[in-house]
């Protein structure tokens, strides 16, 4: 009964997800054609949205009742390791993803109707993408890592390519799903190798192995590196960021809200525990020969080319889709000072943040969207004057994007910069706060075109009330955590201590 409960929120994940797929079947009916033809089926998935949310917020709920009665008074849950772990630092993945998850819901529920994309099964594929990610974040086991990668990967394909009629859709998604699964095979090779060479497939009797020196081959490096190569291409880096681009633009906005902010926290937690778990040995972890200076050289590669080419779109989705790529280059940096004890909560808080400010920011290119018709920088020239409320809370989602005190994305940069000084990477660190620096430039241009460059027409922009609502509580919270990020500090404190205990370390 202890073992239930403590894997309730991923319970509630899948039970609602296939409950959402039988609610869909039924909430169907027919109705003739004009023409008087055949009869077409008119889906009715309004109210499945809110059911969504109603499934992720139950989600929260019960990961919160697991956090406070707390794991380590909960008898039997090793029976599921090491296939999965439940510890603190899972229990804070599944809480974020849900979150995450409960509020792509929302958005989606005005979205899909206004873009006649009204099909359930949009939100069945946003709960079990959400079901392989929590995976993730629990898998003690490369079996299940490659379980839950592949549940959530293909969910995120599959609404990439929510417009079906679409080219652009079509195209982005295929590019995906063709390098999503070249990133797969060489993950899964890697995790073969591996087996090969230690004879383990859990995490911790890898890490036990190659602590003890009890493998020396070759393989295991090679192993290393196709592994590394992988979590890059899912954690959008450089030079495996080329898809984030296109699937971000082609894909509705509210899957690209969800891969943004939901996919990237589940690939950068099933990195932390490969890398703290399976690869946490002094060897591994050293500058001579580990994987840090690899990565260290990734979140360069990324923080830099992320930054320059972002200044150069006229998309807002695209520009925030090079800004995504940016942030996982800040996180790397943090990942390449792993040795710190801090490391891994400034993770944890940057991901936290960067979820608000995303959520801010896609909300109202939603808005925006649908009264102007487009999402490009120029349908924001004068948002200010049309839409005072509207332009401030984007004015405070680019500002906490891109660092300015008083806003969570300044405690998240400052915290990942501290983190690599901890470890004495200190070029590392200086070249974070230039990229930081250029990203300023493209995030003033969209306040720019809001309070400087004259509106397009002169009614203002129509908010619908539970919009605005979630539109001011974003902005809240974002301003809340910037001036007392305490509560995130302290959860996360806890949550590595224990994931410190649980790896190994």
């Amino acid at each position: 009964m202890l073992v239930a409960f403590a894997l309730s929120p991923l319970i509630v994940i899948a039970l609602g997800a296939l409950l959402l797929m039988m609610a869909e079947s039924f909430s169907t009916t027919r109705t003739p054609t004009r023409a008087g033809g055949p009869l077409r089926t008119v889906e009715h998935a309004q109210g499945l949205a809110l059911g969504t949310t109603v499934v992720f917020v139950v989600g929260i709920l019960f990961s919160a009742a697991v956090w406070f009665r707390g794991v380590e008074n909960l008898t039997g849950i090793a029976s599921v390791a090491p296939w999965l772990v439940i510890d603190r630092f899972s229990l804070f993945f599944d809480g974020l993803l849900c979150l995450g998850g409960a509020l792509t819901a929302l958005i989606a529920g005005g979205y899909l109707p206004e873009h006649n994309l009204n099909r359930g099964e949009f939100y069945t594929l946003l709960l079990f993408a959400t079901f392989g990610a929590m995976m993730l974040a629990s898998a003690g086991d490369l079996l299940t890592i490659f379980l839950g990668l592949e549940t959530m990967s293909i969910g995120a394909y599959a609404l990439t390519a929510f417009r079906r009629a679409s080219p652009r859709s079509a195209e982005a998604a295929l590019k995906y799903f063709l390098l999503g699964s070249f990133a797969a095979a060489l993950l899964l090779y890697g995790f073969a190798l591996l087996y090969g060479a230690t004879g383990h497939t859990d995490l911790v009797g890898i890490g036990v192995a190659l602590a003890h020196g009890a493998v020396k081959s070759p393989l295991v490096i090679f192993a290393l590196a196709l592994v590394l190569a992988g979590l890059v291409f899912k954690v959008s880096g450089v030079p495996f960021h080329m898809w984030t681009p296109d699937a971000y633009e082609g894909a509705p906005t509210p899957a690209t809200n969800y891969m943004a902010v939901a996919v990237k926290s589940g690939a950068f937690a099933m990195m932390l525990r490969v890398l703290l778990t399976a690869f946490g040995d002094p060897k591994s972890t050293s500058w001579a020969a580990g994987w840090p200076p690899v990565l260290a050289m990734v979140a360069v590669l990324t923080m830099t080319v992320a930054n320059l080419v972002a200044g150069r779109q006229d998309s807002v989705k695209r520009m925030l889709a090079y800004s995504s790529i940016a942030h996982a280059g800040y996180l790397l940096m943090a990942v390449a000072s792993l040795q710190g004890a801090f490391s891994a909560s400034a993770i944890g808080f940057y991901l936290a943040g960067y979820l608000l400010m995303t959520l801010l920011s896609f909300l109202i290119i939603v808005v925006v969207a649908n009264a102007t018709g487009g999402d490009d920088i120029s349908n924001f020239n004068g948002l200010g004057k049309r839409s005072p409320g509207l332009a401030f809370a984007m004015l405070v989602a680019m500002m906490s994007l891109a660092g300015v005190p008083l806003t969570i994305g300044f405690f998240g940069k400052f915290f990942v910069f501290a983190a690599a000084l901890e470890q004495h990477h200190y070029v590392l660190a200086g070249i974070g706060v230039v990229t930081v620096g250029a990203g300023f430039y493209y995030y003033l241009k969209v306040v720019r075109a809001m309070y400087w460059l004259d509106p397009s027409g002169d009614t203002p922009i129509p908010v619908a009330p539970a919009t605005r609502f979630t539109i001011i509580a974003l902005a809240a919270l974002i301003f809340f955590f910037g001036v007392y990020p305490a509560p995130i500090v302290n959860s996360l404190s806890a949550a590595n201590a224990a994931a410190v205990v649980a790896m190994g370390r």
